[in-house]
């Protein structure tokens, strides 16, 4: 039978909690394979074998209130355990887990950033937001109409694939740059995405906005336009300048406006200060919205980088403390303003902009990464040492990060399992040695460590992980020989299949999925969002 904790929630008692407000974190342990194919609505991922790299992003304040779940009470003493030994203290956890909540008659959703993307149709559901199929606007662009394709998806998603002729302009950048792809009011606005959720909220954060033009979605993204027989640009990069003077303006007071009605409020520098003192009694969160290469030149100190249509998007993957504060800014006045509006609306925060003075002390570089340790340091071995044992067949290697990134390039010689189920391979080797690698190598150092805690002595792990042995110029090979363990450690989207026909089969499960959520939320009865700032711009 499995091993849980001494007493926990019933569902009734999680779905009551949810209810009365205050800050919890619910915590799925599952690798997010499993957790994407049933969990709870407001669960966030967070896999028990990478809690140490995630979890003080995700529940910076120790003493939150965290709920855990998983699929039948498995993983629930390791985990309040792991969780201990990092310093949080106030756990429990869900009875029976995810079979028991939908045994007991609650609703489960399958999917990725489903609070976010519920919302999206929430909004086309409520709000009607328009939209445009890809046959017309196909044939608009054939006839050369007065029209612009925006791309709301991040910069390094517009990369992999577009639209011909698109700009990228990820969800925060459209307020702030659609001035400089749109100058005329005439000029027709398409909002354009991989599926369906940021090109609806990208349309009405536009219409929100009051600009000019007539905007719309593109209904079903490039899911449709590639069902439609028509074809992706690949890196091929179009953004759009930065606004200055009348432009920059107008943006700023669509955003100020778009804020007020969602009841968004600008912290003053005192107010932050206070904010900041707190932070032992109530989780707070700073984000910086602006873009990457802006947060790469100069950033404040403790801000992490979230780029706002993903935040907005999968708040679930930046924020696990339903209830807490979270402060957004950037140096323009628009693209937190935006960004904060929807978060406001889609609820379960207490939401907050801050202007950031024109002077003061930057970091320059990616944000910082905090990785807990609960174990002492794992065994590291170089990558001339690995090779040289793999060589000899004294040792066998294990890639445990992810499994599409492993089809796509591995070592040659290693498999793939994901942490969860890594340990019984570990006990059936019969190599003298058995070595760990991630990309990085930071998560294979904190599973060899945790191993080698449960009395698995042999575990080493490459020290640099993939990325150093292919600086090394030792072999890699691709291909799905040699998973073990499935497709439990990441979801598997529709975009990642090769075949046509198996492509399209899955768009359409997922268009169906994603135009099902409105009806499953009714169903659960715990969904937070509130359009009153949205439909007083409508």
């Amino acid at each position: 039978m499995p091993q849980t904790p001494d007493a926990g929630l019933t569902g009734a008692q999680l779905k009551q909690a949810l209810r009365e407000g205050g800050e919890l974190a619910i915590l799925d342990l599952r690798e997010n394979g499993a957790y994407a194919k049933r969990h709870l609505l407001y669960a966030v991922s967070a896999p028990l074998w990478r809690l140490e790299l995630i979890i003080a992003a995700l529940v910076p304040r120790r003493s939150t209130r965290i709920v855990l779940i998983d699929g039948d009470g498995r993983l629930l003493s390791a985990g309040r355990d792991k969780l201990a030994r990092l310093g949080y203290t106030e756990i429990t956890f869900l009875e029976g887990g995810t079979d028991r909540w939908e045994a007991d008659g609650h609703e489960v959703f399958s999917g990725t950033n489903v609070p976010g993307k519920a919302f999206g149709e929430v909004l086309e559901h409520q709000l009607h937001t328009p939209w445009i199929d890809a046959g017309e606007l196909q044939q608009r662009i054939a006839r050369g109409d007065d029209l612009v394709v925006v791309d709301s998806r991040t910069s390094e998603e517009f990369d992999d694939f577009s639209i011909p002729g698109a700009y990228s302009l990820p969800g925060a950048e459209l307020v702030y740059r659609i001035g400089e792809v749109a100058p005329s009011p005439n000029t027709l606005v398409v909002v354009n995405c991989a599926g369906r959720t940021r090109s609806i909220v990208g349309a009405q954060t536009l219409i929100n906005a009051k600009i000019p033009n007539q905007v719309v979605s593109l209904k079903n993204g490039t899911m449709d336009w590639l069902k439609s027989g028509a074809t992706l640009n690949q890196g091929v990069a179009q953004s759009a300048p930065s606004p200055a003077g009348e432009r920059l303006q107008a943006a700023q007071d669509r955003a100020a406006e778009v804020a007020h009605r969602a009841g968004v409020r600008a912290l003053s520098d005192a107010e932050l200060a206070t904010f900041t003192a707190e932070r032992d009694n109530r989780t707070l969160y700073l984000f910086d919205v602006r873009s990457r290469e802006e947060y790469l030149a100069g950033h404040l100190r403790d801000w992490r980088w979230a780029p706002g249509g993903q935040l907005v998007q999968a708040s679930d993957e930046y924020a696990a403390t339903r209830g807490a504060r979270i402060v957004l800014a950037d140096w323009d006045g628009v693209r937190a303003r935006t960004t904060a509006a929807w978060l406001a609306q889609i609820g379960g925060f207490d939401v907050f902009t801050w202007a950031p003075g024109q002077t003061g002390e930057l970091e320059t570089g990616p944000e910082r990464r905090t990785v807990l340790q609960p174990n002492p340091a794992p065994r590291w071995l170089a990558a001339d040492r690995v090779a040289q044992a793999l060589a000899t067949g004294a040792a066998e290697i294990f890639d445990i990060d992810n499994s599409l990134a492993y089809r796509k390039a591995h070592m040659q010689g290693a498999r793939f399992s994901h942490p969860e189920q890594l340990a019984q391979w570990v006990d059936k080797s019969n190599k003298e040695l058995v070595v760990l690698t991630s990309s990085d190598g930071v998560l294979a150092g904190a599973v060899a460590a945790e191993l080698t805690r449960l009395s698995a002595g042999k575990v080493a792990a490459l020290l640099g992980g993939t990325t150093a042995w292919k600086a090394a110029g030792l072999p890699l090979t691709q291909g799905r020989e040699g998973v073990l363990s499935g497709d439990d450690d990441v979801w598997y989207g529709p975009y990642v299949f090769d075949s046509e026909q198996e492509r399209n089969r899955r768009f359409d499960e997922y268009l169906d999925w994603e135009l099902g959520l409105v009806e499953q939320l009714q169903r659960d009865g715990t969904f937070a969002g509130n359009l009153t700032g949205s439909i007083a711009a409508a």
